[in-house]
Order: structure tokens, then sequence, then C-alpha cells
């Protein structure tokens, strides 16, 4: 029997963990990229592995993904930097405190292990936080990962093809590259990340611009994943520029410090008032953090559904199209199960995630609307 052949569009980190999906269910495997392996939002991130309960699906979502994660770690090379130095999340007053319990009830839910600090364990946790803060959650299997080596192993391992190109048009049957080149397929997996709304307009997807900074080396302590209970009403209430504090500690010695939200912003520029906003933020919880050099800034763009939740499944419209986008920040955490869940299509076999609507279909008419 013919091996049958699947097109990958987008060698991020989603495009990655589907390439490695196809192989497993013996599938000779494409890539096509148009920069390099690993380059786009992926480079541009944080890197962060994170449960989030926004939703009962991002939960099961996010949870499924840091269970994959936790088992691909050992096979991951010592360049993918993975350590599991959990998240804590910060409540600046009682009343940021009073949603923590709800918070680790949800976790534990999901059998994540969540555990409740007061301000004295705080500050035992993290001595370089401003003191006076209410206390906070304590996740403590929440990672980080070098993603673009994570990206690159996962495509090697599969033993896929990458094809330099950018794709202009794609049907069930295969994809057409801008320099006329095509390739037939038997199933096209558009992992686009923020390109994806080029090549399928009827997508619901928006650019969320964001911008990180990484200092250099420093004797400013951080143990964990820094994240302020503030920061999900930053990132999914407004539809103005948004900057919350989140600090993540770098193997280096080196802190990454983001993190802000932007709407219709393409442009790759650096918006010195809303960066000195973000550093601001950061400052009021780190005070010794003016005092840190920083090395390099950039920014990136992220897919964002109007819920939030990135879009999985079959094309409902386009035979042979399967989708893997719209992620927003939690690319890198949710590719293993958005993978997991094209593995699984493939197979014939009940969906990993039974009653989450990721697909398409969910925003037809008297669908969701946000």
């Amino acid at each position: 029997m013919k091996q049958p052949h699947g097109v990958v569009v987008g060698a991020g980190m989603v495009g990655a963990a589907c390439a490695g999906a196809l192989a497993r269910q013996n599938w000779q495997v494409t890539v096509i990229e148009a920069g390099t392996v690993g380059g786009g939002s992926t480079a541009a991130g944080m890197g962060h592995l994170v449960v989030m309960d926004d939703s009962p699906t991002q939960l099961a979502l996010t949870s499924l993904s840091l269970q994959l994660w936790e088992a691909l770690a050992p096979q991951l090379p010592p360049q993918a930097d993975y350590r599991r130095c959990g998240t804590l999340w910060v409540a600046s007053d009682e009343e940021e405190l009073l949603g923590v319990r709800p918070k680790q009830q949800q976790y534990l839910s999901a059998g994540r292990e969540a555990t409740m600090l007061d301000a004295a364990e705080l500050a035992r946790h993290e001595p370089s936080l401003r003191p006076g803060l209410a206390g906070g959650l304590r996740v403590p299997d929440d990672a980080v990962v070098y993603a673009p080596v994570v990206a690159r192993f996962l495509i090697e391992r599969a033993g896929a093809e990458v094809v330099q190109g950018e794709v202009v048009a794609l049907d069930g049957r295969g994809v057409r590259l801008t320099d006329g080149r095509t390739l037939s397929a038997d199933l096209v997996v558009v992992a686009g990340g923020a390109d994806a709304s080029a090549l399928l307009p009827e997508l619901p997807l928006r650019p969320r611009k964001g911008h990180l900074l990484i200092t250099e080396r420093t004797s400013l302590k951080v143990n964990h994943q820094l994240v302020e209970l503030g920061y999900l009403k930053s990132a999914h209430g407004t539809e103005t520029d948004s900057v919350a504090f989140n600090v993540q500690p770098r193997p280096t010695g080196q802190l990454l410090i983001g993190s802000s939200r932007q709407f219709g912003q393409m442009d790759k520029q650096i918006d010195w008032p809303l960066l000195r906003r973000m550093l601001g933020q950061a400052a009021e919880f780190l005070p010794d953090l003016p005092q840190v050099n920083a090395l390099r800034i950039w920014t990136g763009q992220r897919s964002a559904s109007p819920d939030h939740l990135p879009i999985v499944g079959p094309h409902p419209d386009r035979p042979g199209v399967y989708l893997a986008v719209g992620h927003e920040g939690l690319g890198i955490t949710t590719a293993l199960a958005t993978a997991e869940l094209l593995r699984a299509h493939l197979a014939g076999q009940p969906s990993p995630l039974p009653g989450a609507a990721l697909g398409l279909e969910r925003f037809a008419a008297g669908g969701h609307h946000a």
C-alpha cells in the first residue's frame, strides 16, 4: 500500500509537533517554511509550558499538553533547556488572593499540583519580590523550554523533508508555492500561525503583537516563572494595549521579561511607551529590576481566535485540509496536545479531549461570538 503523504504548512512548534504526529501514523511528511525552522512566533515567545484555567476546554488542553511535555522531556537534547521551574501566580492584594483558591481547585481537579502561599511563604520562595504582596499560588510542575531547538528536534525525528518556500494556495490535494512549484498531498495541515489568514481568509484570526526583553546575566534571583494574577485581565479582557508582570528565569542567569499585548499592530517596531509601561509593571513587583541591564528587545506576532482557544480539526468546507492555528500565546504549551488531536483523527480514534469543541465550526452562525 502506498504510504500517505502529509504536507505541513509552517515549521514552528505547532507545525513541528504535527509533523511528528503524521510520522507516528507512518505518513511521509513534508514541512514547508518560508523562514527558518522554529524561527517565527516560536522563537519570539517565552517558551513557558503552563497550565491555564481560563475555560474548562483550555484547562483540559493545557493539562494534556503538560503531560505530553513531561513524557517528551527525557528525550529532548540538552540545548532545549527544559526545566521544571514551576509557575508562581502572585496576588498583589486580598482581592486577588480570594481568586487563588478557586484557581487551585481547578488545577487539582485536572490532576495538577498547586499550593496556596501566604505572604510569608511567597517571600520565602521569591525573596526578590517586593514586600507587602498578599500571597500566591505555586504550580510546581509548569516548565520552560527553548522552543526553536525542540521544533528542529521534532522535525528531524519525524524524518520530515523541509522545503523552503511560501505557500500561496492550497486544497486537499496539495499546495502551490510562490515560485510556481506544486506539492501533492493526501492531507494538508495548516500550522502557519499568524500567516494562516492570508491563505484561508475565512479563519477568524487576528494578530496580537507582544514585546519581550532579555537581560544580561544578573545576581537578581528569580526561582519560578512569575506571573501576576492580574495577567488574565490584561491578556484577554480588553481591546486596548495592555501589559502584565511576567518574568522567567533562564538557565544562563538572565531574566526574560514580558508581557504586552496589542491588536492591529502588524509591524515589528518596538513601541517604546508600551515597553516602558511593561518594564514599569515588572519593577512594581521586582524593585531591583531597574538596576539590571537589558541585552535585547524584540517583538512577535501571536494569532488569536475570538474565544482565545486554538482552531484544531478538519476544515469543514475544504476536504483534506486540517487546521492547527490560533494558539495565541500558548502555542508552545499546546503544540503537543494539538498534535495528539491530529494523530487521533488520523488513526480514527476518539478525541483525547472528549467534549472540547476546538473546530472551526464553533464560529459558524449561531456559534460563539466574542
